[in-house]
Order: C-alpha cells, then structure tokens, then sequence
C-alpha cells in the first residue's frame, strides 16, 4: 500500500521536474545531434590537414617532425621513432664490477618482475627505428617493420623524409605494400634526393642508395618500377616478396633491353622467391646488355639446370641475336654520321677510337679483323635498307681507319673537339684504367665496391655494350660475355652436374681471360661463386674444379691468409 501510495503521489510531481529534465534532457539530445553532426563534418576538416601539413617547416629532427605531423594528420596512437641499438664491444668485467651488478641486480628484481611481462614484447610494438651517424644526430637508415604502412602515413613521410639530408637505406620489412602503396613509395623517393644541394645550389650526388622492400608480396609484382632508368638506387633487397617467372620477366627487362638499361643498380637480391627455369633466363637476358649490375643474390630460388645454363651463358662469349645484330649496325652508322660531330658526344666518339688503338697496341690483333668485317656489313646494311647514300658507310670506313692509327683530317678536328671536351666526360670507357682519379662533384668512397661502382656508371652511361669489340665465327656475331658481374649467389636451387658444366666452362673462360690481360685492370668477370646445397654431389670432379679456379680470385680467400700471417707471431 505504502508502494501504491507513494505512486500516485509521486505521479503529480513527476510533471514538473520531469518537463524541466525533458526540456533539459532535449537540450542535450540536441547537443548530442549537432555533435554528431559534427564527427562526420570531421572527415573532410581532416582532408584540410594536409594544408597544416604544408605550414608546418621540417626541423630535420625525424622523431620531432613526425610527432607533430601525425598529430595534425588525426593520430592519436602512432609509432615513435626509437634509436636502433649497436651492438656492445665485448669486455671482460671485474670483480669489483661484477659485485656491484649482481646488488644491483637484487635492489631491481622486484621492479624488473612487475615489468618483465611487458618488456618482452616491446619488441614487437610499432616503431621506426633509426641508425645514427657517427654524430649521434644525423639519420643514417630507417627500419620499419611489422605493422602496415597506409597511402596517408607516406604522405607524412613525403614530409619529414626530404630534410634528412645523411639518410642512406630505407627497409620495410612486412609493412603491407601494395601495388599502389609502392607507387606513392616510388614518387617519394625523388623527394629525398632532389632535396640535398650544394653550398652554390648546385645539387649533389643523393646519399639514398639502398632500399630494402622484404616480405611485402604484390599482386602484380611491380617491383620493376624501383629499377627505372631514372632511379638513383644502387642496392635493392627483394626477398620473400613471392616473385615468380612473370614478375622475374619484369625484372629482367628492368636490367636491360635493346634500348635501355639500368645504370646504377650496383646489387640486386632476390633470395628466397619462387623464381624457375623461365625466370632465370629472362633475369640472364637483363644481363646480357647490363654493365653496372655488379652483385646479384638468386639464392633459395627454384632454379634448375636449364635456367642455370641460361645464367652460365652470359657469363662467357655469346651469340647475338638478329636484333641485336641490326641493332649495332644502326648505332655504327650513327657513329659515323657527321652529325655526331657537332652533339657533345663526339669526345665520346674519340675516346673509343683511342681505346681501340691501346687495344690493338696491347696485342688484340683480332680487333682489326672484326673491324674489317664491321665495315663490309655496315655497307650491306646501308644498302639493304634502302638508302641510297653511300656517305655514311665510306664515312664508317674513314672513322674505322682512323682507329687502326691513320690521321685524317676529320680525325684530327675529332681530336680537337675531344681536347675542348676532356674535362666533361670521363676516359676511357671501354678500358675504365684512368677512372680511379678524383671526381667532381662525388663523394670519397671508401670501399673497392663503391669505386668499381661509379666507375662501372660512367662507363655504361657512354657507351653502349652493342658496340664492345665482338668476335666473328660461322657467320655468327659473339661478345665476349657479361665481366662486370662480380658476385653471383645460386645456393639452395635445384642444379644438377648438367648445369655445373655450364658454369665450369664460364669459369675457365674467365680465368684464361684474366691471365691474357693480367696488366689491364678491367672488368675481370666472377669474383665469387656459390653453388652449394643443390643437387649435385659436393665432391663432383665438376665443382672441385670450380672452387679451385675460384680460390685465387676470391678476395676474402686472399685475405684471410694474411690475417692468419699477422697472427701467427703473437700466438
């Protein structure tokens, strides 16, 4: 009763408040709609970020500028931006110290356990790690891995990446590219050398060489885009990424074709992808015309004797294809016409005429065979194609004179032209012996790997392969193989003893090679070879012959003895 009582005396008074807290409560509903009203209103606000994107100047401090860039983005839970850690030296501690750790240890256990759940997987949270140069200031190289890296965060990075005017590698590894994605990731990377200058503003030589893009599968393997013969990267890691024979095609075609060629890949890794037979030649064709490819990884592939065959192929003297053949005849009649003489290529022009008057003064007496044979088929190739000028081939046979050592006096205003020219173009091209001065405008190397890099640049930025000195047998055209490729890894495929007799046969071409040239210091051809863990008998006559003609020409093999020299008094 009391219950039913306090009912209907409540049901009175209930108007009042409640129309007041109706009212009020109508008041907040309203805010409540304008707010949510207002959350997708957020979204295109969100799109006029990027224009607080633009006011913001970069400091060039990398955790600095992509904190307060995500935070104008909309992030609220964003990576931060942590120094890798180096490895320590190795010290043997006191006693002394080793007391004091160990009551360090017992003042810290009961802190460490509350926190030793959570320290375990802080490897695993996101982050950019960062190495640092020897300043402890300057980003060095970025490592992202893990977590996925959308359109919208490489915007940010399209942004705080530029003025890092000391950052060298980018590595994503697992970040969850996409075609798309790694299109934007590709137009950023302009950004990060356009940006470096010099104190004159003349642009300088871009420090970012290296880009590792591992474990990020693609759908339609558009790797072949980083290796445009506009791109500045020296050294691409793709492993893991599941490129097969197709996107092994794109690749390859990326290296070289008929006419273009990549000038400044110096390594390329595709370890542990499904790349066959197939894949393997099209990756031997790229090779075939490439002069600055230099280390090449196919290791944990699927490769078996018939795409090492292809491989192995490359690397000694080769058939040219018809193509190719009409090819170089088309670039030596260009090389003859008089107007090649007014282009800034002429000293080009004579700095090929005096490597093949060093070459023939150095014994290669072949040379003046195959220019001979050069001559009558540049004629039949003018005539066959229909031009009824003759010019061009006697000017070919006069150009071809004038190399065997007979001055005309068109060589000798090539000549000139080639003196007025001397400081703009580096010499020679065919034999890179004078390219070890200094250099304008690069940066000191400090490895052997990096010389014969720029050097292996400039020579292929002059002249074309096609027009290496070839050798004619049977009617046939052969060059004389691929020698600018110094490291070649094959472990873990599926090559048989068929196959290591391909690679024998290269090995010994390139070891009699090196002996009949042993005073030029030219491309020499392989310096190391792996082939193990294939399907071949380890002590084969095959690859016992293999590493005994690979022992002598391994550097690290070279040096090894000499440390072990070294040693041997203090022990």
């Amino acid at each position: 009763m009391s219950g039913e009582a306090s009912a209907p005396g409540a049901s009175p008074r209930a108007p009042r408040p409640g129309t007041q807290k109706w009212s009020g409560t109508v008041a907040k509903k309203g805010d409540r709609a304008t707010k949510e009203k207002t959350a997708p209103i957020l979204t295109p606000v969100g799109e006029a970020e990027p224009k607080n994107l633009e006011e913001y100047q970069c400091t060039g401090l990398l955790d600095t500028d992509f904190a307060e860039l995500c935070t104008r983005s909309g992030y609220k839970d964003f990576p931060k931006v942590v120094t890798r850690p180096r490895p320590h030296p190795t010290f043997v501690p006191s006693a002394s110290i080793s007391e004091k750790l160990t009551v360090d240890d017992q003042r810290l256990s009961a802190s460490c356990s509350l926190n030793s759940l959570e320290s375990k997987y802080v490897f695993f949270r996101p982050t950019i790690r960062v190495e640092l140069e020897s300043d402890e200031k300057s980003v060095k190289e970025i490592y992202i891995r893990g977590w996925r890296v959308e359109e919208r965060m490489l915007g940010i990075f399209s942004k705080c990446l530029p003025p890092l005017s000391q950052l060298q590698a980018i590595n994503l590894w697992k970040v969850g590219l996409t075609d798309k994605t790694l299109t934007t990731f590709i137009a950023l990377l302009p950004l990060c050398s356009s940006s470096l200058s010099g104190a004159s503003g003349s642009q300088i030589s871009p420090t970012l060489r290296k880009v590792s893009l591992e474990g990020n599968p693609l759908p339609e393997q558009s790797y072949h885009k980083l290796m445009a013969p506009e791109s500045t990267i020296a050294h691409l890691s793709l492993r893991n990424n599941n490129i097969d024979d197709r996107g092994a095609q794109l690749l390859g075609q990326a290296l070289s074709t008929l006419h273009s060629c990549n000038r400044t890949l110096v390594s390329l890794n595709l370890g542990f992808n499904h790349i066959g037979d197939e894949g393997a030649g099209y990756i031997a064709d790229g090779l075939r015309l490439n002069r600055s490819l230099l280390w090449l990884s196919l290791a944990h592939n699927r490769i078996q004797d018939k795409g090492a065959l292809k491989l192995a192929e490359v690397l000694r003297p080769f058939e040219l294809t018809h193509t190719e053949v009409v090819e170089r005849r088309r670039l030596l009649l260009e090389k003859g016409t008089p107007e090649r003489s007014r282009s800034p290529s002429t000293s080009r022009l004579g700095d090929s005429k005096s490597d093949r008057e060093k070459s023939q003064t150095g014994g290669l007496s072949s040379v003046s065979l195959v220019d001979k044979t050069d001559k009558t088929q540049v004629v039949k190739a003018a005539k066959g194609l229909g031009k009824k000028k003759e010019k061009p081939g006697e000017v070919v046979k006069k150009e071809e004179k004038s190399g065997s050592g007979q001055l005309s006096a068109q060589g000798t205003l090539k000549k000139d032209d080639f003196k007025a020219s001397k400081g703009k173009v580096t010499i020679p091209e065919q034999k890179p012996t004078k390219g070890k001065g200094p250099k304008t405008g690069v940066r000191e190397k400090r490895s052997t790997l990096l010389e014969s890099e720029q050097l292996v640049a400039e020579t292929t930025e002059t002249v074309s392969p096609l027009l290496e000195p070839v050798e004619h047998r049977d009617g046939k055209v052969f060059m004389p193989g691929n020698k600018v490729l110094l490291h070649l890894n094959l472990l873990r495929n599926q090559i048989t003893e068929v196959g290591l007799d391909g690679f024998l046969a290269a090995v010994q071409y390139q070891a009699q090679f090196t002996q009949a040239n042993s005073t030029s210091k030219g491309p020499v051809g392989l310096l190391w070879l792996s082939l193990e863990k294939n399907c071949f008998f380890p002590r084969c006559p095959a690859y016992a012959t293999i590493q005994e003609l690979m022992l002598p020409r391994d550097p690290i093999s070279k040096a090894e003895p000499r440390e072990e020299e070294a040693l041997a008094p203090s022990t």
